[in-house]
């Protein structure tokens, strides 16, 4: 459980002298990990067995019941077992599990790291019903703050342990305008970056000008330009950008990854270049003059099939829905994939298919003879099985058939990739959600699998350990391999992918570029995008939008 000082107090009493039904009663907690906090079998157990544990009667349950219920569309998922839950779902259950004790504090790790954009953006509006409505507090601790931190009535940024700042969300933007901290801007939502990376002097900028909302965004940038923008130069632009997407990195032991030729396995295939402790090497070294990872210079189809869906139909019972329904898609050498879609479309069940952990009912997955599949699950506990991540990794070596000198070097290599150092000699479930999550991937590469297939593999990272995970995966596909992964990670996947592609209704409703394919959509795109679709429908980022000033300044 760990070791600490000082005191914690609840209404003026020390938590830890609180009665048991006073701190469950009282006191909500969702854990970041939906899996962490169901016990139940099927979803109405799940919801009923924390107010069975406070001793409420029958009738006050079914009320309660069918109010939440109904608040989280939940009413056809009542009887369904959880183990057929996506992460999303899982998460809403969790929630409205809490919920029914009727807390008077709320306190939620990453709450929507397994939503999709479309329901992230109802959930925290919900959590903001709940303050407003039933002065309910809400505690929130979150790597996506796009639509979290306009609604937040106080922000505090935590520091190794240490409270490093306090104060509004508008306050916080202007302090991370100033200089405070680093790497802190990746965590602004798009319309604050913007301002900021326009702006010649954030510590002269009075809060309340400040856009937190891709309304106010847009709303500024018309004003501004109807005032005259400045006709600001790409070298300029990316200089503004480069504190909040690259010098975050800077502090952080783990490095950055490029390909390498010749060789097979990860060893080879990854150089430590120290990239990461420098921005400048970063920047001229992996971006083209869009800032989105030469995504355009990359081709989703130049390389060879590495896998084929064919008329692929799959439900769970004999009697059940059809999940999947005759999907066509496939795999190429070279392409980094994103699979979007909502939360219950069926995203994991097409990766447990194409990774061979499940078999369709009807139509058939292709893959050629001596092509081999690595998956990562949504659940990065499920790969462990040793009491420390050096042992995990060690076994995982000789599982895969290599020397015990080949192994070393091999997990010296994504140790360095992935900043696992300082945690080789804890137990799995000690460390950190991210860093359970890159430890079971690095545990995936040592099998040097031909395709990779990752569900959520950005979920519990912060902005400078996707920017890691980014640098690996686009390694990976220069040298060969064809990476795919489910992601709710608008951004992410924007900024990264060469391809996405859309699950709805059990097949693939759309597919094409990043440009081509979030240009098109109306919720599914990035924020930024929302903000300067008018102008630029194709910008996705805002070093797209830097990229194109002078288109920009041209059209108002």
């Amino acid at each position: 459980m760990g070791d600490g000082s000082g005191a914690i107090f609840y209404r003026g009493r020390e938590l830890s002298l609180l009665p048991p039904e006073t701190a469950a009663g009282e006191i909500g907690m969702v854990f970041q990990n939906p899996e962490a906090q169901i016990v139940m079998e099927t979803v109405w157990q799940e919801l009923a067995f924390s107010m069975e544990n406070l001793g409420l009667s029958p009738s006050v349950m079914r009320g309660r019941l069918a109010e939440i219920a109904g608040l989280f569309g939940l009413e056809p998922l009542l009887y369904k077992p959880v183990h057929e839950l996506s992460g999303g779902q899982k998460q809403l259950v969790n929630l409205a599990s809490v919920l029914l004790l009727h807390p008077r504090l709320l306190l939620l790790d990453e709450p929507t790291s397994q939503l999709d954009p479309v329901a992230a953006r109802e959930f925290i509006y919900l959590l903001r019903r709940l303050n407003e409505e039933l002065s309910m507090t809400v505690i929130l601790s979150e790597h996506r703050l796009e639509e979290a931190l306009p609604l937040a009535d106080r922000v505090l940024l935590m520091e190794n342990g240490r409270l490093a700042a306090d104060g509004s969300p508008r306050e916080i933007v202007r302090a991370v305008g100033s200089g405070l901290g680093e790497g802190h801007h990746a965590y602004l939502p798009a319309a604050s970056r913007l301002f900021l990376a326009l702006s010649s002097g954030p510590a002269d900028v009075q809060p309340d000008t400040i856009p937190l909302t891709v309304r106010e965004g847009k709303s500024w940038l018309e004003l501004a330009s109807e005032e005259g923008l400045p006709a600001l130069p790409v070298s300029a632009a990316g200089s503004a950008l480069s504190t909040g997407r690259l010098e975050m990195n800077a502090a952080d032991p783990t490095r950055a990854v490029v390909a390498r030729p010749g060789g097979s396995g990860i060893g080879n295939m990854l150089e430590d270049t120290g990239a990461w402790e420098n921005s400048s090497a970063g920047t001229s070294s992996s971006r083209s003059g869009s800032g989105a990872f030469a995504r355009r210079e990359q081709s989703s189809r130049d390389g060879e099939a590495l896998l084929e869906c064919r008329e692929v139909t799959f439900r769970y019972e004999k009697d059940g829905p059809e999940i999947l329904k005759k999907l066509d898609f496939s795999l190429h050498r070279g392409e980094l994939t994103a699979i979007l879609g909502g939360n219950g479309a069926g995203k994991s069940t097409l990766l447990q298919l194409m990774a061979g952990l499940l078999k369709p009912q009807r139509g058939r997955v292709a893959l050629p003879e001596g092509v081999t599949a690595g998956y990562l699950a949504q659940n990065p506990l499920l790969y462990f099985s040793h009491d420390t991540v050096s042992e995990e990794l060690r076994h995982m070596a000789k599982y895969a058939g290599l020397s015990a000198s080949e192994g070393e070097r091999e997990i010296a290599s994504l140790v360095a990739a992935f900043g696992l150092g300082a945690v080789l000699d804890s137990h799995p479930h000690d460390i950190s959600g991210g860093e359970q999550q890159k430890a079971a991937l690095a545990m995936v590469l040592l099998l040097r699998p031909d395709i990779l297939l990752l569900d959520e593999p950005t979920k519990g990272l912060d902005p400078a350990a996707k920017e890691h995970l980014a640098e690996l995966l686009r390694a990976l596909a220069e040298s060969g391999k064809s990476v795919t992964f489910v992601t709710h990670d608008v951004e992410f996947a924007a900024r990264y992918a060469s391809r996405c592609a859309m699950l709805f209704d059990g097949s693939i409703a759309a597919e094409g570029t990043p440009e081509a394919f979030f240009g098109a959509n109306y919720f599914y795109t990035t924020a930024v995008n929302r903000m300067v679709r008018d102008r630029l429908p194709q910008a996705l980022t805002i070093e797209d939008v830097m990229s194109q000033w002078h288109e920009f300044v041209s059209r108002s």
